[in-house]
């Protein structure tokens, strides 16, 4: 369907109007980042048409199904010339069920049920309430920079491929940047304020860049060669952050036949989607600390405050996606500083993996998540015609991460439902590549990364 994207974790295509379907969307959209629910097209986006008032009258059905219910917001358009309805899923401060108990969440393109240590984490991030959509205090419409909103406008619209209706006040209360009675919000001023700051010092970022290992210098004197304060609305922050570590990052090279290729000291995806996640994920209502940015002569850490949101734990973490933050993430991946939610971690690792170094280090603690990226080379990098990693192989690189090493009986419990064979080839694959070193014959044999 012309103007919208493929199914993930923003939106849900339906063909049909069917009740249990349309209620299975709406609590996983309400109970994750909400959503776009879309009746009347098939799964590639063609437009099929549908009856507005089965619509409606499937509608009434799957909301007697939510537990509570779930709010909605009706939308009929014209695609190729037939009816299709389009049901906008606000992000839920409460927690949503179905009525047959299930708690779902969405994960990708699908809806995925959450089990009970899932649910009480999800339910007490719940509880918090919604900061985000708070009103600022002292805060005026005034305060906007009407060339930020100019901007996303524009970027929302090209990456939409349509025009925006309605008015850009209305557009504003839509997304959660001002309430209805016009006065901005907290994510509104992160994403459109002259100066954020003013009203949120904590929104900030500080870069300081170390010469050794260590943060300490000789005599006691102050060890950082750069210290750099990084203010503004979200979208400046991310972009000046990403060119001062830029700037102090080291540039190699490698000869490869008769053509010199340059390889930065750290992949260029890896650091800004740790940039990217602390800026969108970081807990905002913790004032007095901002995001850190620690630059050593070995590695690089990026520090945000608060901890892991939602059901997200460190064994999930590159399978599972929650935002802390849906307005301001859903306003920065508009305006393209996040390409497909919830796929930006695996991609991490991979980028890491394949230039060599080790895979990233997550540290979550109660009031801080830090990412640290490690910038000494393990193994030759991959080539960039070899094909990327699949799902399963980033499992299992995580489990060796964790347990120092993985055999074929933990990779089979690990992927169920996948063939002994096809695993094997997965290993003998990362093996080929210089990733994995295996270990021992037959029975006896393990992997560990090379």
């Amino acid at each position: 369907m012309d103007g919208l994207r493929k199914p993930g974790a923003l939106v849900a295509f339906l063909r049909d109007p069917d009740p249990l379907q349309i209620a299975e969307n709406l609590v996983a959209f309400a109970n994750t980042d909400g959503g776009l629910l879309v009746i009347g097209v098939d799964l590639e986006g063609r437009a099929v048409g549908v009856e507005p008032e089965e619509v409606e009258d499937a509608l009434r059905q799957a909301l007697l199904r939510c537990r509570p219910p779930v709010q909605t917001r009706w939308e009929q358009n014209e695609a190729d010339g037939r009816t299709v309805v389009l049901l906008h899923v606000p992000r839920s401060p409460e927690l949503h069920t179905l009525d047959d108990g299930r708690v779902l969440i969405r994960r990708g393109a699908e809806n995925r049920p959450l089990e009970g240590r899932e649910i009480q984490q999800l339910a007490a991030t719940k509880s918090v309430g919604d900061y985000e959509a708070e009103v600022v205090p002292g805060a005026t419409r005034e305060d906007f920079d009407e060339a930020m909103i100019e901007e996303y406008l524009a970027k929302r619209e090209a990456r939409q491929r349509r025009r925006i209706g309605g008015t850009v006040e209305e557009l504003l209360v839509e997304i959660g940047a001002i309430a209805p009675d016009g006065r901005p919000t907290v994510a509104g001023l992160l994403l459109f304020g002259k100066q954020p700051q003013r009203f949120l010092p904590q929104s900030g970022v500080v870069f300081v860049k170390y010469p050794g290992t260590t943060p300490h210098g000789d005599e006691g004197l102050p060890g950082y060669a750069r210290r750099e304060e990084i203010g503004g609305p979200l979208a400046r922050v991310i972009e000046r952050t990403w060119e001062i570590v830029w700037e102090e990052m080291q540039l190699g090279a490698v000869v490869r036949g008769l053509e010199r290729e340059e390889r930065p000291e750290y992949p260029p995806f890896a650091v800004r989607e740790a940039i990217v996640n602390a800026v969108c994920h970081r807990d905002y209502r913790l004032r007095g600390r901002r995001i850190e940015i620690r630059k050593f002569a070995d590695r690089l850490e990026v520090s945000s405050p608060g901890g892991l949101p939602g059901h997200i734990t460190l064994d999930n973490i590159v399978d599972e996606h929650y935002s802390r933050n849906p307005r301001i993430v859903s306003g920065l991946f508009y305006w393209g500083y996040i390409e497909e939610l919830g796929l930006g971690i695996d991609r991490m690792i991979e980028e890491m993996l394949r230039a060599g170094h080790p895979q990233p280090k997550f540290i979550a603690q109660p009031y801080s998540f830090t990412v640290i990226l490690y910038n000494r080379q393990e193994r030759p990098p991959v080539p960039r015609g070899e094909p990327s990693m699949n799902e399963r192989q980033l499992k299992a690189l995580q489990y060796i991460r964790e347990h120092g090493r993985i055999t074929n009986r933990e990779y089979q419990q690990l992927c169920p439902g996948v063939s002994p064979e096809t695993l094997r080839l997965d290993l003998v694959d990362l093996v080929r590549r210089g990733i994995l070193l295996k270990i021992g014959e037959k029975r006896g044999t393990y992997y560990i990364l090379k």
